[in-house]
């Protein structure tokens, strides 16, 4: 099926590359679409978390009996619910995660590790005395020494989260525990040398703030189990087939016994790619024999759940007068939270992946802290470690007086350039992006008073895996597809669009869902933009399926062999010799017979996809800077991307502006405030300020389509590369305004204000 990739632009098809109406759009807009905390069931209980209010403890003791002796109150679960778990990594999105820290970070076992590290679950007839309930519950804790920052974690003496954690990637290995994780290294070629070469050196040290996915919509579950141990779970998630095995595996279920549906979901971003509430629920209502709700407060999604990480980056970049960059060279240090699995390894991956470098070499470690465990955050890692490369390609360009966007056309990467963590690009369209954003009016645009323009470019590699489809035609010619990836940005639409092009028929004729897991085979969660690559791979090949048994079944009619029939605009018609012979029949014709010709007619496909391509950006920022109070608004903002292909456009510029709405709010005001007692200061969007409509320019898109050949449409994921360049483009932004280079994030008004009156004193501040 790759070696028949439409190479045709899409203007030429009939439904890729339309702005088609959204399936799932009126049931949203209507109130209509069921999310995860919409669903309630006959005679379901209330399940709420007691949290630890200490960032490190030990746990003594656990007294419930006081809470379960509650009138009202019918299940309580502890530490003892679960059993322990080896420690076993395994791919979740583009992540790792280890099933002995999942079901500590489900429930706390000998240590509590973060404020808000879950020590015992209830289920009660109400949310009043499930809340009472949690008062009665006595734990004995001994409070210990806690370490919130990543570069005081790795000191020598820091207090340790785990006494067993050995770093992994080193050689020879250490001999005593610290909490550094992991090291990793990527690179190629002689970084010293290439130094050596250098005639102008560009050094610089960079720290980012953990920043939340800030989803709309908090965690939520209903889970309901049997008196036979046949259990059911409704859920937000990002991946129902994962949400299943991790329960059966904390809980010791046969996984067949769990069935999980996945509902529409308000918001992820890869936070929603974790179990958190589920396999409580499930314990809880194991225990009690009723359905159990849970329904995380925004509080505890902000204390609780996942961020990315928060990280320290050093940077050194060697450059030629020309513009040749020789050698580049970054150390990143990631926080974790309480367990192992920041997105390092990524970020690693990621730093200096659009340049075509001879030396390069980048360092990553894996670092735990005292905070909630780290969760995917769109294209995880990548934005903290290319905001500080792509900060310093910026100062060296400025340095050498050159246009930053020709510096990175002379060292761009191209098909056949080979990426620091290994592999060698297949056709990309970085360099078209970098054109583009040359070409554009926005570039060439003169700005105003207290004005500064930014440019930065971001890379995504997209995952593949494992994907079910099943496509059934009905016995009027419609047709039911049904998916097993949640749609988090249009996945149902482009579904769609791909199986009415194969089958050559209109939109309106299929109709399609998501599956719960009873109904497809396995799916790998929707992460990492691989949905409308893998799913889209998988509905192509479904469909052809059901083309070529309907060209069966009209051989069987017309009593030809089956390759003297040929499938046409939605339907089929004798070829060849025999062409004119027997009418052309429809799809619905087809479907109308099939009771006849071999009973019903379906396209399934089972595949574990390769081939998704990278995905570049470019981006332009224009920043104004009011001088006398530091505030920093972004007042223009382009967005240039290959998308391979845009199967529905709409969607894809909506990925576009989605992610830069994101980077600026990690750019401009988004951070996780610790006071010294190790508390989180600032656990809800009153405090934690996400950009809002009024912070937000309108956000121009440039859509390049640079085909991917491993896809039969030239699919490249698009949701992740939008989140990487904001940052920088904005940071390079300010420089240009004030004179002053911005490293440490969020660039908020106190930072600006205090970095501008240090230049005005020293006479180097441009307002």
């Amino acid at each position: 099926m790759q070696e028949k990739v439409k190479d045709a632009p899409s203007s030429q098809f009939k439904w890729v590359g339309t702005r088609a109406v959204r399936p799932d759009g009126v049931d949203k807009v209507t109130g209509r679409a069921r999310f995860g905390a919409d669903l309630a069931m006959p005679g379901q209980l209330v399940g709420k978390v007691l949290r630890s209010p200490h960032p490190h403890a030990r746990i003594r003791a656990i007294d419930v009996s006081a809470a379960a002796n509650l009138p009202g109150v019918k299940a309580v679960v502890t530490r003892d619910d679960f059993k322990d778990q080896p420690s076993e990594f395994i791919p979740a999105g583009e992540m790792m995660i280890n099933y002995r820290d999942v079901v500590r970070n489900v429930m706390a076992r000998e240590k509590a590790l973060y404020e808000g590290h879950p020590i015992a679950a209830v289920a009660a007839t109400s949310t009043s005395i499930a809340k009472q309930a949690l008062k009665l519950i006595k734990v004995d804790y001994e409070v210990l020494p806690h370490v919130i920052d990543v570069v005081d974690a790795m000191q020598p003496g820091a207090p340790l989260l785990h006494e067993d954690m050995i770093t992994a990637g080193v050689e020879p290995a250490p001999k005593t525990p610290s909490n550094v994780a992991k090291r990793v290294e990527f690179g190629h070629g002689d970084v010293a040398a290439g130094f050596a070469q250098a005639e102008i050196i560009v050094e610089r040290a960079f720290t980012t703030k953990p920043v939340h996915q800030g989803y709309i919509e908090p965690h939520a579950c209903v889970a309901s189990v049997s008196e036979d141990g046949q259990a059911d779970v409704w859920v937000t998630t990002q991946g129902h087939w994962i949400v299943r095995a991790h329960c059966a595996r904390l809980l010791g279920w046969d996984v067949g016994k769990v069935r999980v549906t996945a509902a529409e979901i308000g918001g992820g971003f890869g936070g929603k790619t974790v179990v958190y509430l589920e396999p409580l629920a499930l314990a809880l209502s194991k225990k009690a024999r009723r359905p159990v709700k849970m329904v995380m407060t925004r509080e505890e999604v902000f204390r609780a759940s996942g961020p990315t990480s928060g990280a320290h980056v050093h940077v050194k970049i060697g450059a030629r007068k020309d513009g040749r960059i020789v050698a580049g060279e970054a150390e990143l240090k990631y926080q974790a939270g309480a367990f192992a699995g920041s997105p390092v390894q990524p970020g690693a991956m990621c730093a200096f992946a659009p340049y075509d470098l001879e030396n390069v070499k980048v360092v990553g470690y894996d670092v735990v802290t005292n905070r909630p465990k780290v969760a995917a955050y769109r294209a995880p890692g990548g934005p903290i470690s290319e905001f500080a490369v792509e900060s310093v390609i910026d100062e060296i360009a400025r340095k050498l007086g050159m246009d930053p966007i020709a510096l990175r056309l002379k060292n761009a990467a191209k098909q056949g350039t080979r990426a620091a963590y290994g592999p060698k690009f297949g056709p990309i369209g970085f360099v078209e992006t970098l054109e583009a954003a040359k070409a554009h009016a926005h570039w060439r645009t003169p700005l105003q008073k207290n004005q500064g323009r930014g440019v930065a470019s971001g890379f995504w590699f997209n995952i593949g895996g494992e994907t079910s489809v099943s496509l059934q035609l009905n016995e009027d010619g419609t047709l039911s597809l049904t998916a097993g990836t949640p749609d988090i940005g249009g996945l149902r639409a482009s579904l769609c669009m791909m199986a009415a092009e194969e089958l050559g028929v209109d939109l309106d004729r299929i109709r399609v869902q998501i599956g719960d897991t009873g109904q497809l085979g396995y799916n790998f969660l929707t992460g990492g933009s691989r949905a409308t690559f893998s799913s889209g791979m998988a509905t192509v090949e479904a469909a052809r399926e059901v083309i070529k048994e309907a060209c069966k079944r009209a051989a069987k009619l017309w009593e030809l062999p089956e390759d003297a029939v040929e499938y046409m605009s939605g339907g089929v018609r004798p070829a060849g010799a025999n062409a004119g012979k027997h009418a052309p029949m429809t799809l619905s014709d087809i479907a109308g017979i099939a009771g006849k010709t071999g009973g019903p007619i379906a396209g399934y496909a089972r595949i574990n996809a390769h081939g998704a391509a990278p995905s570049f950006a470019t981006h332009i920022a224009d920043v104004e800077i009011d001088p006398e109070t530091g505030k920093a608004t972004v007042v223009r903002y382009t967005a240039i991307q290959d998308a391979g292909r845009a199967i529905h456009p709409s969607y894809v510029e909506g990925q576009y502006q989605g992610g830069v709405a994101q980077g600026i709010g990690w750019a401009l005001n988004e951070e996780y405030i610790y006071g010294p007692d190790g508390r989180l200061q600032n656990p809800g969007f009153l405090d934690y300020r996400v950009p809002v409509a009024s912070d937000l320019p309108m956000i121009d898109t440039v859509i390049v389509e640079v085909p991917n050949p491993r896809h039969p449409y030239g699919v490249r994921g698009v949701g992740e590369t939008p989140i990487v360049p904001p940052m920088a483009a904005i940071a390079n932004a300010l420089a240009d305004a004030t004179g002053v280079r911005f490293t440490d994030l969020p660039m908020s008004p106190p930072k600006v204000l205090a970095a501008l009156d240090e230049a005005r004193a020293a006479g180097t501040a441009k307002m």
